[in-house]
């Protein structure tokens, strides 16, 4: 499988290797033929736009001005920004075509794919960023909640790349309102700008009032929330085998633990299973510590943000400071570490997971910490 940071377009020639690209990657070769709407892309198939996004992309003056490191980022973040669309196509009973959830999904096939590549972590989530903000640019201005999705959307993302993500965008399709998604481009450049998160997050004015303000839609992000903790939870995440009971037992060995792992033993519930019985008890444990304000661990998978947040909402109802602790282990290491596990999990229960895989981001807790081994 081609290295994808690896075939950056580079001076003089500036050349999209896109025919090596769709050749080497299944993800890209699965773009031919997958239909989109003529009346926002009447170019073609998704794998016809996506060249040309690619193409206008490396033609920017802006994008060629980035140092290497982020022009390769952005323009592979430019590569895998739609591979989310041929799961999430679909012909409405009206003819027209529709590809809902393709950036949400986007994101979580280009974070496997660049896993199994060993692409550097920060890069990796860097452009798993742009992939599921990559549409935002053209309908924030329209929005009700447009200031609360801006810096949603720099908690993660780099918005100048976003920015230069989505005039590529634009200029990759043909299309009768091309002018105005332009013009919703440059409204949401400026709209960011007038935030100071172009090219960082939004600074809150403390960790409590950022977690509150995303819980929270009625709040003021610049309003300081005052803080009355009850009690601190750490939320372990990471995929099986990523080594997340050797770090609750090196960091937290003196904390109570919560392990989903323990409760599947003692209820006999294998992981492969429905794991409500599972669930609900580990919820019934934290209550206890969260009632006696005592300081303890939860130790799951956790990989997907619905399934943290149901945990991170009862956290934080008790009041509690909650930090995640994310895992993670490249993939020469994970399987082998789960296959010497005394219980190892089913590695196509693991595939399941790397399927809904969506790193811990800092609109989620109080302080978020990702310990990447390689």
């Amino acid at each position: 499988m081609t290295d994808l940071l690896a075939h950056c377009p580079s001076p003089p020639e500036w050349l999209v290797p896109w025919d090596e690209l769709a050749r080497e990657c299944p993800l890209i070769e699965a773009l031919a033929g997958c239909p989109q709407d003529a009346i926002h892309h009447a170019e073609g198939d998704v794998g016809t736009h996506v060249r040309m996004v690619c193409e206008e992309l490396v033609a920017l003056p802006a994008w060629r001005a980035l140092p290497e490191a982020e022009r390769r980022l952005v323009f592979v973040a430019a590569v895998l920004h739609d591979v989310g669309k041929p799961d999430c196509t679909r012909v409405e009973p009206d003819g027209r075509i529709r590809s809902r959830g393709h950036s949400r999904r986007g994101a979580i096939l280009a974070r496997g794919l660049l896993w199994r590549q060993n692409a550097p972590f920060a890069v990796r989530e860097s452009i798993a960023a742009l992939i599921r903000y990559h549409q935002v640019p053209y309908y924030l201005i329209d929005r009700p909640d447009a200031r609360r999705l801006a810096l949603e959307v720099s908690q993660t993302a780099r918005c100048d790349h976003l920015a230069l993500l989505a005039e590529a965008d634009v200029r990759g399709r043909i299309c009768v309102d091309k002018q105005r998604l332009l013009d919703n481009v440059a409204l949401f450049a400026q709209a960011v700008r007038e935030e100071g998160c172009w090219d960082r997050p939004y600074a809150f004015p403390s960790d409590h009032t950022r977690v509150v303000y995303f819980l929270d839609e009625g709040r003021a992000p610049e309003a300081l929330v005052y803080e009355d903790f009850r009690a601190d939870a750490v939320l372990m995440a990471g995929l099986p085998g990523a080594g997340k009971d050797f770090h609750v037992r090196a960091h937290f060995a003196d904390w109570p633990v919560v392990s989903l792992d323990a409760l599947r033993e003692e209820l006999n519930v294998g992981p492969a299973e429905k794991q409500g019985e599972v669930v609900n008890e580990a919820r019934e444990r934290a209550r206890e510590h969260l009632r006696r304000g005592e300081r303890f661990v939860w130790n799951g998978t956790n990989v997907s943000r619905q399934l943290r947040r149901q945990t991170l909402e009862l956290l934080l109802s008790y009041r509690a400071r909650v930090r995640i602790v994310y895992v993670e282990a490249g993939p020469d290491v994970l399987f082998p570490q789960n296959r010497r596990r005394p219980a190892p999990v089913p590695e196509t229960a693991i595939e399941r997971l790397i399927d809904r895989w969506e790193v811990p981001d800092l609109c989620e807790a109080h302080r978020v910490e990702h310990v990447v081994r390689g």
